[in-house]
């Protein structure tokens, strides 16, 4: 695929070596999508800069032409937010995943953004830290994903979110400047521009470098499996610990489907055949532990609770959470084509929610697997489809229905994997026009000619068209800005 002009490869290859620059057809191959693998398009060119300087030389040149580019980390994503440009260039930031700095005293790290999730709690564990983002791909999610889709994990409902820990951040612009949004502290004068920054899916320029908030590992740490009849009754016990005045570490759920597939691949030791299984984990002082433990398993038998497992070593632990953490590629154990969903209602209608996915999916003759962050109603299901017997419309339509389900019942589109190309014509649903129309006032004011990981969060005609049952103005279009984004 030409690029344009094509004297930009040449200033390309000036910015970033020969080694850094991948243009035969093949290899571009491999970029051409995240892991939302429906839709693809090959980049004319990827760039693999070494340095933040190479990454500003190479953002200079897409400025300078013209040029359409997108951040790619380590490509993980389910939104399609590292989906290429056509005609465009793929800056991926893989080589840079260097562990800058470690501040033990002030607990605090800097890093590249090539660096893994997991790779940042591994540097520090010395030091008796670690990073409590912990994405369930954190062995191979890198931190620059995490920081543009604002990523979460299993750990989020006490220690919250990605820009929850994050103190600043090294950016590349638009226009191949280099600064940095927010400081040594959490708490800045001024406009939360890190905090606009964070969780903007590429759309506000590329990070080199991130400064990040650690914590002290919890002196006590439990954990329990409980098996319930139905997932209704299991989402009624997350409302009533969480109205008990317990804030779990985590909180999670797996369905029949989850389970099952998550014991062909990797033996838990999840109860087959059970309907629901709630994960949840408290950590922190010890007496405060052991005591809310006790009121937890309560809960549970009082909600019909019909088996409790307590894994009462690390090793326990770690299997179990293995276990929850395979579930997604588990699941292609029993369908190799499914569509990820990511979608969170509050925690008071999480039942109501499940009982409407299952009817939506009954309607659709498809099948769902739901596994969720049920502590702070943030779910995943998977829509399950046979791309053989000609369903992924009609699941591709189920998903969408989900997310904007979740919208109708109060809650959001997204909780974690971000917006993407995947939901941007239902942004609609959960955003009025001004709404939208201010999102693309600071988008504009970072990236005026709109080359930044253009067609991503914000819908336009083009993208969307008129679709029934959604705001049918686009904001984009009034600003003056659907062309340029």
């Amino acid at each position: 695929m030409a690029l344009e002009p094509a004297t930009a490869r040449e200033e390309f290859l000036a910015a970033v070596g020969a080694d850094g620059l991948v243009e035969d057809p093949a290899e571009l191959r491999s970029y051409e999508c995240d892991g939302l693998t429906g839709y693809r398009v090959t980049p004319a060119l990827v760039l693999l800069p070494r340095t933040t300087r190479q990454v500003a030389a190479a953002v200079a040149v897409c400025a300078r032409h013209g040029i359409p580019f997108v951040a790619r980390g380590a490509g993980t994503g389910l939104s399609g937010g590292a989906l290429p440009v056509e005609r465009g260039v793929v800056i991926s930031v893989q080589r840079l995943r260097a562990v800058l700095d470690v501040d033990p005293v002030h607990r605090r790290a800097r890093v590249q953004p090539g660096v893994t999730n997991l790779d940042i709690t591994r540097a520090v564990a010395g030091h008796g830290l670690y990073f409590a983002p912990d994405p369930s791909s954190q062995q191979v999610c890198t931190i620059g994903g995490n920081v543009a889709e604002n990523s979460g994990g299993a750990h989020c409902l006490k220690y919250g979110f990605t820009v929850n820990h994050v103190l600043a951040v090294e950016v590349v612009l638009p226009d191949g400047t280099v600064t940095t949004l927010g400081g040594d502290s959490a708490h800045l004068a001024g406009p939360d521009l890190l905090g606009a920054f964070v969780g903007s899916e590429g759309t506000l320029g590329i990070v080199t470098a991130i400064t990040v908030r650690l914590l002290p590992r919890p002196e006590a740490v439990r954990t329990l499996v409980a098996d319930f009849p139905s997932v209704e009754r299991a989402g009624r016990t997350v409302g009533a610990v969480i109205a008990g005045g317990i804030v779990p570490a985590a909180v999670e759920m797996m369905d029949t489907l989850a389970i099952e597939a998550v014991e062909v691949a990797v033996a838990a030791g999840y109860t087959r055949g059970a309907a629901a299984a709630l994960i949840v984990e408290l950590d922190g002082p010890e007496g405060e532990v052991a005591a809310q433990f006790d009121d937890v398993i309560r809960l549970c038998e009082e909600h019909g609770a019909q088996k409790l497992r307590v894994a009462d070593t690390a090793e326990e632990r770690a299997t179990v959470w293995k276990g929850r953490k395979a579930a997604f590629a588990a699941v292609g154990r029993i369908s190799p084509n499914y569509f990820v969903q990511d979608g969170v209602v509050p925690r008071t209608r999480l039942a109501e929610a499940l009982t409407r996915i299952a009817e939506l999916a009954a309607a659709a003759g498809l099948r769902v697997a739901n596994v969720f962050h049920a502590g702070d109603g943030n779910l995943h299901p998977l829509v399950l489809y046979s791309e053989a017997a000609g369903e992924h419309e009609r699941a591709e339509e189920l998903s969408s229905a989900i997310a904007e389900l979740c919208v109708d019942l109060g809650g959001s589109l997204s909780g974690e994997h971000g917006i993407g190309t995947d939901k941007v014509c239902s942004m609609t649903r959960q955003f009025t026009d001004d709404d939208l129309a201010t999102m693309a006032l600071l988008r504009r004011a970072y990236d005026p000619d709109g080359i930044c990981n253009p067609g991503k969060v914000l819908p336009t005609p083009r993208l969307c068209g008129e679709r029934p049952g959604v705001h049918r103005t686009h904001p984009l279009e009034d600003a003056g800005l659907a062309e340029r984004m």
